[in-house]
């Protein structure tokens, strides 16, 4: 018996944070293979490859604020600076590789 939903409310979070857990494990493999040292054996700077890593980088920081930081429940206001935060961060990174 349940109270008022709560155990079907927690399985389904559970379950959720699951699979999202899964998409950020899958992200991270995909960045370590994205590195060009494992097929030149030789650590060499690429600005699509940084790019996309970057890119990478932004989903799995937005799923771990959204999802395990539980931001996805915050009133709009702070799921749309967490964003922005987010965005600034990663675009700032992205200019001071380039130079």
């Amino acid at each position: 018996m349940t109270v008022f939903g709560y155990r079907e409310h927690r399985h389904d979070t559970e379950r959720s944070l699951t699979r999202v857990w899964l998409v950020l494990v899958a992200i991270t493999i995909g960045s370590w293979t994205l590195a060009p040292a494992h097929i030149t054996h030789t650590a060499q700077a690429s600005v699509p490859v940084t790019a996309l890593v970057l890119a990478l980088t932004f989903v799995k920081s937005r799923m771990i604020i959204g999802h395990f930081m539980e931001v996805h429940t915050a009133p709009r206001w702070l799921r749309r600076a967490t964003d922005g935060w987010l965005a600034a961060l990663i675009a700032t990174v992205f200019v001071i590789y380039l130079f």
